[in-house]
């Protein structure tokens, strides 16, 4: 530890002129043991500093780096944890607490003694040793502080450092000084007495030559003390004449105070004239409103452009007056106050005049729009309000003065526009609905004169009943579903002629044509309300100065705001200020009023379209889902797309209850026992339902709806199919589901509906299947005795009996075989096949056309089974020359000329 100290001291303490006196190893509590150095220093100067210095080796060699220092003054507390027993742990509280723990305990102790010593000798601050050993803290004797006299440049070397310190480093000049000596003195060290006798001898020469150089001074001394009487002297004429000269100035000095003084009010009053010409120009100039703009607040034309212009510039003004931000003591002004009252009743007068004049414009329109409305009720057109939104924007500026300045006539004429303005959409839009129901029905009637005839009864009533009271359907795809078993294509076909002479095609080409002038009819109704609303919205958001900002809906609004029986109520602030979202909400709130009977309307015109043909509702389904979309993008908290979001609620609904309806009419379907079942009814509605659909929904933007109802439709028509086909008994089951889902088959190929994909492979797969099912029970063993002879055959070689054996057999021999070959000549297979034929062409329909494919399959089979028999003679009758009475071309012709022959 030794040889540390002293290297610390030479390469770290020494070039700062400090001395170590102390020195611990230590390393950091709680953390990896990375060992440094706290070391007790001062510096060698006055006055003295003693500091702690924390010292750590470099990373990079092998030397010491000096790494913090505290002041030993900012030290408060020395806590050493533990009196009594021994541990290395101790805490030093500078700016915050530092815990080490010393390598060693006896390093510790040394440490805190010397921190206690150097306290008592240099600091003498209140520092406060807790758990320390009352050894360690024995007093420094008071010989030693006696010692040092005060005020005197001693080194700090000097006095009690022995006590510190039992070391004292030579410096450089020292040992400098010491080797010069020696060098003169050889003998110094083999004779130490001779070499002290030298050094007391050159001392006393020393000491006579001081004591001759000062008496030699002497007589300079008192020459300079001479001189320096002489100066006081000559100072004190000095300041003699010193004196006279200030009591001459002390005069000039009181008259110069003055004229300062005099020049500094002269100043004063300048600056406050100024300034108060200043005030009174800024009032002057501020709160004076002209005398053309105070006769355009009294009695300015508000009906004239040039009269609306002149009252605009001067409510700007009198605002600008009113507005003024007047400095503190104005308002005490007798002449201000006078202002502000002149202003405030020019304001009060010039706003009922206003408010007045508005109420009189809106009065007006009422009475100008409803003389067009006969002339529009001809057409499927609203009125334009145009002109009159163009006469009403003149005010716009002065409406923004208005609610700048007096909301409560903001408010008025905002409910009173409301109120004349919802009556007159009211009989607008009531009018322009009725046009467009009286269209609807008109051609609706037209269409179904001849189609309501294979109808029940009671839907021929309802359709006769009054448009606002009818309950019932007219649909006419739906309705046969309500009216019609399921019939045989041959009763379907005998009943055909005179529905074709009543006009039953032509229905089916009606409804199209009902359809398409519906779609028409209420795209018109749909363009024709929505440039009304956004140009009244525009409107509004113009002259009533409401802002239009997008919103994000769901966002809460600041104001409270509501219409409730034609009056608005709204909270607002007393600056007048709106936020964004409370504006939206107040346009939206006077659409909602003014456009009221929108909603209603349109609701019964959904409902009277879906009364007239459920079907509408897929082309209102679009219709109105695209009139939604764009109104959503423009504003989707707007007043149109909220009304319209509403309706196409409804709309959806009415399509959700139309594929409910057609599942449900798929269920009830009942089959005639007597007559054959061809293509179910539901299923031919479905192809002109995919049809009709794939039409309107091309490119639209809820094609996921009409997927969702085609998987409904389609689960639907399987079941029933199935249904049907189990239940039938006059044509069998595989016929029926061959044909039906042949059709489906054909029409999802046809229409190439890409979410039932896996259904045309399924309706695909169940046609084949029940195509082949049918050929085999319908073919069933044309060539029977022989069926059965090679059965048998069959069984003897699986039962172990070889087949060139099988000849050999009683039951099975070549003779056997002969005789049963002779049975089937030909002409009698011919004319099996001939029956067969007519069966066939019983159980199926003309519809689907069918009846050339069953028969080429069952003509496969035939020939297959043949092949199969030829076989067997090949393998068990070797060499026999045994051959069936007819080939396969025979066969090929037989049935060639059966189908040609039909």
């Amino acid at each position: 530890m030794t040889a540390i100290k002293h290297a610390l001291q030479r390469d770290i303490f020494t070039p700062n002129d400090e001395r170590l006196l102390s020195i611990v190893n230590v390393c950091k509590a709680g953390k990896k043991k990375r060992n440094c150095f706290l070391c007790a220093t001062v510096t060698t100067e006055r006055p003295v500093q003693v500091n702690v210095v924390k010292v750590k080796k470099s990373d990079k060699g092998d030397f010491y780096k000096r790494q913090t220092a505290w002041v030993l003054r900012d030290l408060a507390v020395v806590d050493a944890k533990d009196a009594i027993k021994e541990n290395p742990e101790f805490d030093l509280h500078f700016e915050k607490v530092y815990k080490w723990v010393a390598s060693s305990i006896a390093e510790k102790n040394t440490f805190i003694s010397c921190i206690w010593k150097l306290n008592q000798r240099y600091i003498r601050k209140k520092i406060d040793f807790i758990n320390v050993s009352s050894q360690l803290l024995e007093e420094l004797p008071k010989v030693a502080e006696e010692s040092v006299p005060s005020g005197e440049n001693q080194n700090v070397a000097g006095g009690d450092e022995e006590v510190v310190d039992e070391y004292q480093e030579l410096n450089a000049r020292e040992e400098q000084d010491i080797e010069i000596m020696m060098e003169g003195c050889e003998y110094a060290i083999s004779n130490a007495e001779a070499f002290a006798d030298k050094l007391s001898r050159e001392l006393q020469v020393l000491d006579g030559a001081n004591i001759h150089s000062i008496m030699a001074s002497e007589k300079q001394v008192n020459i300079l003390m001479k001189l320096l009487d002489e100066a006081l002297r000559e100072v004190d004429q000095i300041e003699v004449k010193l004196s006279s000269y200030e009591e001459m100035l002390q005069s000039v000095k009181e008259q110069m105070d003055q004229i300062s003084e005099s020049n500094h009010l002269i100043h004063l009053s300048n600056t406050n004239n100024l300034k108060l010409l200043s005030e009174i120009e800024f009032l002057v100039n501020h709160m004076d409103l002209a005398k053309g703009h105070i006769k355009a607040l009294q009695e300015g034309d508000l009906s004239s452009s040039r009269g609306i212009e002149a009252c605009t510039n001067a409510a700007d003004a009198l605002l600008q007056c009113m507005s003024v931000t007047l400095q503190p003591g104005h308002e005490m002004l007798h002449a201000v106050k006078q202002q502000q009252q002149r202003f405030s009743d020019l304001r009060e007068q010039f706003a009922r005049r206003l408010a007045s004049h508005l109420n009189n414009v809106f009065v007006q329109q009422g009475h100008d729009q409803s003389s067009t409305l006969a002339q529009h009720s001809i057409e499927l057109t609203l009125p334009n309000h145009h002109p009159f939104h163009r006469d009403l924007l003149r005010y716009a500026k002065l409406m923004e003065w208005l609610k700048n300045t007096d909301y409560g006539k903001y408010e008025g004429l905002t409910t009173n526009y409301m109120d004349y303005l919802s009556r007159l959409y009211d009989r607008e839009i009531k009018d322009f609905f009725e046009v467009a129901k009286i269209k609807m029905t008109g051609a609706t009637k037209e269409g179904k004169k001849f189609a309501t005839l294979p109808r029940k009864e009671s839907a021929v009533k309802q359709e006769t009943e009054s448009l606002h009271g009818s309950s019932g359907k007219l649909t006419g795809s739906t309705s046969s579903l309500n009216k019609l078993s399921v019939q045989s294509s041959g009763n379907r076909r005998s009943q055909s002629s005179s529905l074709l002479d009543m006009g039953n095609m032509s229905a089916s080409d009606l409804d199209v044509a009902d359809r398409t002038k519906f779609d028409k009819i209420f795209e018109q109704v749909l363009s024709e309300l929505e440039p009304l609303c956004l140009a009244e919205q525009d409107f509004i958001s113009k002259f009533f100065k409401l802002q239009q900002h997008l919103s994000i809906p769901g966002t809460p609004m600041s104001d409270a705001e509501e219409v409730d029986g034609g009056t608005l109520s709204r909270a607002h602030n007393t600056g007048g200020l709106q936020s964004m979202s409370s504006e939206n909400h107040m346009i939206r709130q006077m659409m909602i009023k003014i456009f009221r009977c929108v909603e209603p309307e349109l609701n019964n015109l959904i409902a009277l379209g879906d009364k007239i043909d459920s079907f509408n509702s897929l082309y209102m389904l679009v219709k109105m889902s695209h009139h939604v979309w764009t109104a959503q993008n423009v504003d989707p908290t707007s007043f149109l797309s909220t009304t319209l979001g509403n309706v196409l609620v409804t709309v959806k609904r009415n399509f959700d209850k139309c594929i409910s309806n057609q599942i449900k009419q798929m269920e009830d379907v009942k089959i005639s026992k007597k007559s054959k079942v061809g293509i179910l009814p539901f299923v031919a509605e479905f192809e002109e339902f995919a049809a009709l659909a794939e039409s309107i929904f091309r490119n639209a933007e809820r094609r996921g709806d009409l997927d969702k109802a085609y998987l409904k439709l389609i689960r639907g028509v399987f079941t029933n199919v199935e249904k049907v086909a189990n239940e039938s008994q006059k044509t069998p089951r595989d016929v029926v589901m061959m044909e039906n889902f042949h059709h489906i088959f054909a029409t999802l190929s046809r229409l190439k509906i890409s979410c039932l994909e896996a259904e045309k492979k399924e309706a695909k797969q169940k046609y084949t299947d029940h195509l082949q099912s049918y050929v085999i029970y319908s073919l069933g063993q044309p060539l029977e005795k022989l069926n059965h002879f090679f059965e048998g055959v069959e069984a003897r070689v699986a039962q172990g009996v070889r087949e060139e054996e099988v000849s050999y057999q009683l039951a099975f021999n070549k003779q056997e075989l002969r005789k049963v070959i002779k049975e089937y000549p030909g002409k009698e297979v011919k004319k099996g096949l001939d029956n067969l034929y007519k069966k066939v062409d019983k159980h199926l329909c003309e519809e689907e056309n069918l009846l050339q494919v069953v028969w080429h399959s069952m003509q496969d089979e035939f020939i297959r089974q043949y092949k199969h028999f030829e076989g067997l003679i090949a393998r068990c009758y070797p060499g026999s020359g045994i051959t069936m009475e007819f080939t396969i071309q025979d066969i090929l012709d037989y049935f060639s000329s059966i189908a040609q022959s039909h």
